[in-house]
Order: C-alpha cells, then structure tokens, then sequence
C-alpha cells in the first residue's frame, strides 16, 4: 500500500503511462482515418504522421505533424512542471524525465513499442535545461532547413543540448549528468535503423 502513496512512486508511475500514449497514432486515426504502424517508417512520431497523412492530405498532414511535436514534448512536460510545484527533488525530476522518455519510446499500450523520443526528451529537456535545449532546438531547426533529413537533424540537435548541457549545467544539481546521458542514449539507440540508412544513403528526405 505504501507504493500508492509515496509521492515519488505515483509520479514515476505516471511519467510512463502518460508518456506511453501514442499522440501522433491517435491524430492520425481521429483525423485522418490512417494507421501510421502500418504505414511508412511505422513509427508513430510526427514525422511519420507527416509522410503518411500527407499521400492524401497535405494539408491537415502539417497541422497533425505540429500537433504531435507538441503533445509528445508536452507528455514529458507537464508531470515535471507539476512535480517542480510540488517541491520534489531534482533526483525525482530526473528520474521522471527518463521515464516520460521511456514510455514513448516503449509504450505500454503498443506491447512496448514506439516512437524514437525526439519530441519527448525535447519535452523534459527544457523544463529541466532550458537554456541548453533552446540552443539544441535552434541547431535541429537550422538542420532541418538545410539537410531536409528529420532523423539527422534531430540528432545533432540532441547532441547539441547534451554538449551545451554539460558546459552549462555540468552536474544537473544532483552530482551527475547520468540521466541526461541515459535519456540522450535511449534516442540514439531508437535511431541505429535511421542511422545504418544515413551511411547507405537511403534515409528519406522530409520534403
């Protein structure tokens, strides 16, 4: 009974379950009628949502695109905000990042998969390392204008936060940056298809 009540376990359990719900799959099937896991990359990020919504509807497939960055980063968002009110330690805020991020990635209600965790670790990176997250966003903006590759662009933004996170906030105020790095890690490895497809230069342009 003490787990239903300890104030740390009930956020942990709900960073994961609200990070588990599958935004982008959900717009896509409400508004569009299509089933982005059995289309294009199969993933359920806005990207996906993008390319598949877009065969017979480009203009809702921008809106539903922006909806789903939004809602994926938000998931992660707004459990650490209401556990920043409630006066819980940075450890907590921590640990709850990396769980957000883990549910998107390896949702519950998809057997335990998911999305690559762009949106999401964006999410929890600028509640918690704003500044180093801004400057992340405006590399992956930038890269994304230029490249026209989602995968890479989101990458080097993410590396971008981690590098300029470590300068700035070396420690994250607990004595060590392992969540950061873990968050960080758990995004490269959902990419290793998208990475393996760069090296072959097979990886799909956002168009």
């Amino acid at each position: 009974m003490d787990f239903l009540t300890n104030p740390n376990m009930l956020f942990y359990l709900a960073a994961y379950l609200i990070g588990s719900i599958p935004f982008g799959l959900l717009l896509a099937k409400t508004f569009a009628g299509v089933d982005i896991k059995s289309q294009g990359s199969k993933s359920i990020g806005a990207t996906n949502v993008l390319r598949v919504v877009k065969q017979t509807n480009p203009s809702l497939a921008k809106k539903l695109g922006i909806a789903t960055v939004i809602l994926d980063a938000l998931k992660g968002t707004v459990v650490i905000l209401i556990a920043m009110s409630m006066g819980m330690s940075e450890q907590t805020l921590w640990a709850i990042a990396v769980l957000a991020v883990l549910g998107h990635c390896y949702s519950i209600y998809l057997g335990l998969e998911g999305g690559k965790g762009v949106a999401t670790g964006l999410g929890v990176y600028i509640a918690l390392v704003p500044v180093a997250t801004l400057i992340g966003a405006l590399t992956w903006i930038i890269a994304a204008k230029v490249l026209k590759i989602s995968s890479v662009s989101s990458l080097l933004g993410l590396t971008t936060v981690i590098i300029s996170a470590t300068l700035m906030n070396d420690g994250l105020n607990i004595g060590s940056n392992v969540p950061m790095y873990l968050i960080a890690f758990i995004i490269y490895y959902k990419h290793i298809p998208n990475i393996v497809r760069v090296i072959k230069g097979e990886e799909k342009k956002v168009i």
